[in-house]
């Protein structure tokens, strides 16, 4: 578990001074040299870099030969020679005699390292703790291959593998103590999903079905098995195209040149299919990698390896949400299992036409297939892998290397993709708007209230357009008589669930971004304010009607925020009202075990605390301080367990006498992140009011559960797209970006930041100066 108490002492820290961070050594081939296991460990780096580069440093000892060098950018400060025994030597010397070098993580394959006595004699005069991951594991050893291996793991901490299959083997073949192993996935790359027809065209197949591969090309990836497939599926879609993606694998042409690819292409003319097949034969920038994949209508992967444990170039594709036909490798059989792909047999090229033209054929299976796969492959993003890389370290040097996340810069680019000129759509699929999906007052009212609070703090002139959309959006839902409506379809039209549909909240929280928009009349242009101002006014007619509790609470907060510039005796005796409703409430519900305003928790309940000290703000009347502070200890006591936040389950809600916080393990899911956005306005709020530690270290505990700091130890803000997923699950993250779960993100960020700029301190999690963070904030386009 990664701990807060680091991210506190952080806080302490004015700066950090990379020289005395503590560090990882990776041991590993490593770019410029192109291999799997180099771009492998580039991009787990990039990701402990991005998440925890404030904690600790990552160095990197790149593996070369004496007949293959490569030249390295100054932050290299290591290179193993792999057939120099000297080389080993030096570097025996320099890991145990850094004082910050904590611990070594090697990437291991078998041949890698050339000579096993130089660098099992490595292993065994290191004073530092090792970490083996093994790429390849063999099942069924000879004696000889068995003792190679066993002496790895005796000279190893831990060893990390990235299959279930492949750490079976480690303990039935091989002896490996299963507590001794730790599986973490293959990482795959966080997705900004993009429209195939558009990326289509961009690539000049607009029209074709696309099939595809990818990879450095060896004889191992049996592309002709595809090849030998595509007549039977030409003759029933001749609109198909298969792209063959990547250049000859580097040590394929040392020995053998291009032998393997002009068999290729000897086959392909021979079976007449030249027009069906194009090369692309080049090592492609990650970027335009995953733009053909995500145009890819099926990938083929054929490897005729069955002990190959995992494939990069399958994750990858995988992850991209491309239905796939594969041979069934360990990897790909524990990925694919419940109908996440379709298994062939090695060599069939008989059984590949006939799932490629099934799939072809059944448009809605090909959907499925995706689906299933893109939420398969959600936990093994590089940004989760570095979470369980962090956790094992951090274990194995007894907390030597204390982690504590890295605060994400602030981004609107999700939130406008969203936005149209007449306001934020609802839903998403993925990342990708739903207009179908039409909009909501309750979207609208919170976008403002986010784009208001970023509008404070960067003064950002594009800002103030999203403002007067939203703005605008909530005046349209406005009727007549004061009130509003909720649901708008994507024609503009107020739609039947108006009729049926509770929207005591959604006035709540109109009103709520109503009067905090109001609150920055300083700073926003004098002809909004008066437009606002009038909306409200009109809005306020009504509220007497409302007896819902949240929106009780929503509308205090919105008249506790109108109050602050010009104070009624309105808007106090509307305060006063309301908040005597809750006093009441509280009063009959509470006693010694249940300090709360129901006999259940249910979704948004820190509003209710934060709406009570917002009236103790705005009237100075004790008891609604007194009921604030004992219902939100209450409430903080019932949804942190250690530093992990655990907001009510809107599956199972919580009702008096039952147990508070379920066993992590054991959680039921249905965390909202709207619930741990409330949870953090009102720490806020809380530690302005009491000025209380307590409250501001779980703010930031609070934030974490965005970082990947939650019960499945998965990142629910997406750093790719700027937003954030819909719900943490009991087993899975529920993966679409819709307009509530990324502005309740985006009000969390910016309440932390908020909050840390109000203590004069650095940020918790970065070594970036103030300067560079307020820069950080307008790099969203």
């Amino acid at each position: 578990m990664i701990t807060d108490k680091a991210q506190i002492d952080s806080r302490k820290r004015n700066s950090v001074n990379e020289n005395t961070l503590p560090e990882i050594l990776f041991i590993t081939s490593y770019p410029p040299r192109e291999c799997g296991i180099a771009t492998y460990s580039q991009d787990l780096i990039t990701a402990l870099n991005e998440k925890f580069g404030q904690s600790v440093k990552i160095r990197i000892c790149p593996l070369e030969s004496e007949n293959e060098k490569h030249s390295y950018s100054d932050e290299i400060k290591y290179v193993l020679t792999t057939d120099d025994a000297e080389s080993y030597t030096g570097l025996i010397q320099n890991i145990n005699n850094s004082p910050n070098i904590q611990l070594v993580l090697i990437q291991h394959e078998f041949g890698l390292f050339k000579n096993d006595d130089y660098f099992n004699q490595f292993l065994y005069a290191l004073t530092k703790p090792v970490v083996i991951v093994f790429h390849t594991v063999l099942p069924h050893p000879n004696e000889a291959f068995q003792l190679k291996v066993q002496q790895l793991n005796d000279a190893a901490e831990s060893i990390i593998v990235m299959t279930h299959s492949s750490a079976e083997i480690l303990t039935r073949d091989y002896g490996v103590a299963p507590e001794k192993i730790t599986i973490i996935s293959h990482g795959t790359h966080l997705v900004k999903h993009m429209d195939k027809d558009a990326l289509k065209e961009k690539y000049n197949v607009s029209g074709k079905k696309i099939l595809s591969t990818f990879g450095l090309i060896s004889s191992g990836k049996s592309i002709e098995t595809s090849l030998n497939a595509l007549p039977a599926i030409i003759k029933e879609h001749p609109d198909i195209l298969f792209l063959i993606i990547g250049k000859t694998h580097p040590s394929v042409i040392k020995e053998q040149g291009e032998q393997y690819r002009k068999m290729l292409e000897d086959k392909i003319e021979a079976l007449g299919i030249q027009e069906y097949v194009q090369f692309k034969n080049s090592f492609l920038p990650l970027p335009q990698l995953l733009e053909y994949l995500q145009l890819t209508d099926i990938y083929l992967f054929t490897s005729k390896d069955p002990n190959q444990a995992v494939s990069g170039t399958f994750s990858y594709a995988i992850s991209c949400g491309c239905p796939v036909v594969c041979t069934p490798i360990p990897h790909a059989v524990e990925v694919i299992k419940d109908n996440a792909g379709i298994k062939i047999d090695f060599g069939n090229s008989k059984q590949l036409a006939e799932a490629v033209n099934r799939l072809l054929n059944d448009e809605h299976l090909m959907q499925s297939l995706s689906s299933n796969s893109l939420h398969r492959m959600a936990s093994t993003t590089w940004e989760n892998s570095a979470l369980a890389h962090a956790s094992l370290l951090e274990q194995i040097t007894h907390n030597k290397i204390s982690l504590c996340y890295t605060m994400p810069e602030i981004k609107l680019h999700h939130v406008k993709n969203m936005t149209t000129n007449f306001g934020i759509i609802q839903f998403s699929k993925m990342n990708l708007p739903d207009i179908d999906s039409g909009y909501t007052l309750d979207d609208n009212a919170r976008a403002l209230i986010a784009v208001c609070m970023y509008y404070e703090m960067t003064h950002d002139d594009e800002t103030l357009r999203l403002i007067n959309t939203y703005f605008k959006f909530i005046k349209y839902c406005q009727q007549p008589e004061g009130y509003f409506l909720n649901y708008v379809n994507d024609e503009k039209k107020f739609t039947s669930e108006n009729n049926s549909a509770n929207l005591a909240d959604a006035n709540g929280r109109a009103i709520w971004a109503l009067g905090f928009m109001i609150s920055m009349q300083d700073i926003l242009p004098e002809s909004l304010i008066f437009e606002a101002e009038d909306v409200m006014q009109h809005a306020l007619v009504t509220i007497n009607k409302i007896h819902s509790t949240r929106a009780m609470g929503f509308i205090i907060k919105g008249l506790y925020y109108h109050n602050l510039h010009h104070e009624t005796e309105k808007d106090i005796s509307v305060i006063k009202e309301l908040a005597n409703r809750l006093v009441q409430m509280y009063k009959h519900e509470s006693d010694k075990d249940w300090n709360w305003f129901e006999s259940y928790l249910t979704y948004a309940n820190s509003l209710l605390s934060e709406a009570m000290i917002c009236a103790w703000l705005a009237t100075n009347e004790p008891i609604y301080k007194e009921i604030a502070k004992s219902s939100f200890d209450f409430l903080l006591s019932l949804t942190y367990k250690k530093d992990t936040l655990q907001v009510i389950s809107n599956k199972t809600w919580l009702h008096r006498g039952e147990n508070p916080i379920k066993e992590t393990s054991n959680a039921a899911g249905g965390e909202q992140p709207i619930d741990v956005a409330y949870t953090i306005l009102a720490l806020s709020k809380f530690h302005d009011v009491f000025q209380d530690d307590g409250y501001l270290n779980k703010m930031e505990m609070s934030f974490n559960w965005f970082l990947g700091n939650n019960h499945l130890n998965q990142i629910i803000y997406n750093p790719c797209t700027g937003g954030c997923y819909d719900g943490l699950e009991e087993n899975y993250v529920n993966l679409n970006q819709g307009a509530e779960s990324t502005i309740s993100y985006l009000i969390a960020r910016l309440t932390v930041e908020q909050a840390l700029n109000k203590e004069q301190k650095s940020i918790p999690y970065s070594i970036r100066s103030k300067k560079r963070h307020y820069l950080a904030l307008n790099e969203y386009h």
